[in-house]
């Protein structure tokens, strides 16, 4: 897998949410380029409120945002709002709150891999549009070292594309095992707000989508079920139904910050 290339390779395809300048990462373009610190370094996905999630990070994001599919790719995402926009987890100082799980499609920013449809390969690119890349002296950490070679953060950050990546493809199968075992079914997460009398208002979707059927889930023969333990994918089925329980806790926030209805999300 590639992690540079030069001028004049194929187009760069594909929308990637956050990367608004995706640039292959090369010693020619960028040499004298790197990352300068800043106060508040996730406020680029302060638009965030549902985000990409790979399958190994679904129990530990369980404990603050449901777990949910989209799509025809029924992409996991971990919700992080109510309100289309709105990253309810992250601060106006750009930190995410305490307790709050950070996805790491978050944590590899500014990189990515891109597809190079010409050249048939991945090729690891940078948004060039984030505020923390900067030219020269001012960068706390450079991509390149005097001799033009990755430094140990490039080299780190590399890495961590690398297991993303990694991660990415476990997920893609995951949600093709269930999609084989039938396991899939459109859900709604509701809310039901109080009218000035007390009495229950009208109840209005917040969102809609795909997520595992525990009655589909409980109907396995038993071969499959056994299957399912005893290659993981259980555990992790598991803690996508418990995380749904976490609407709840967007909805307390929300009610919290602004007493009114959350508009749909359309997640």
């Amino acid at each position: 897998m590639a992690t540079a290339t030069q001028p004049g390779m194929g187009q760069i395809s594909g929308n990637v949410l956050f990367y608004s300048k995706p640039e292959p990462l090369s010693v020619d373009l960028h040499k004298n380029m790197g990352i300068k610190r800043l106060d508040g370094p996730f406020g680029f996905a302060k638009e965030g409120h549902a985000v990409p999630l790979t399958v190994t990070e679904f129990g530990v994001a369980a404990l603050s945002s449901p777990i949910i599919f989209v799509g025809e790719e029924k992409i996991p995402l971990a919700v992080m709002g109510l309100n289309a926009g709105e990253n309810m987890y992250l601060t106006d100082a750009g930190y995410f709150e305490a307790g709050a799980y950070v996805p790491a499609y978050i944590r590899r920013y500014p990189f990515v891999y891109a597809n190079d449809s010409a050249a048939g390969q991945m090729i690891l690119c940078i948004d060039r549009a984030a505020e923390f890349i900067v030219d020269g002296a001012e960068a706390d950490l450079p991509f390149f070292d005097a001799e033009g070679k990755p430094t140990e953060y490039t080299q780190n950050c590399i890495n961590f594309c690398n297991d993303y990546e990694t991660e990415r493809q476990r997920t893609l199968s995951f949600v093709q095992l269930l999609n084989d075992l039938d396991l899939f079914e459109v859900k709604t997460a509701n809310f039901v707000p109080t009218n000035p009398d007390g009495t229950p208002g009208e109840t209005q979707k917040i969102a809609e989508y795909f997520g595992v059927s525990e009655t589909k889930l409980n109907a396995l023969p038993i071969e499959k079920y056994t299957e399912l333990r005893d290659n993981g994918a259980l555990a992790q089925i598991y803690a996508h139904m418990m995380s749904l329980a976490g609407w709840d806790r967007l909805l307390a926030l929300a009610m919290t910050r602004a007493p009114q209805t959350p508009q749909a999300a359309n997640a």
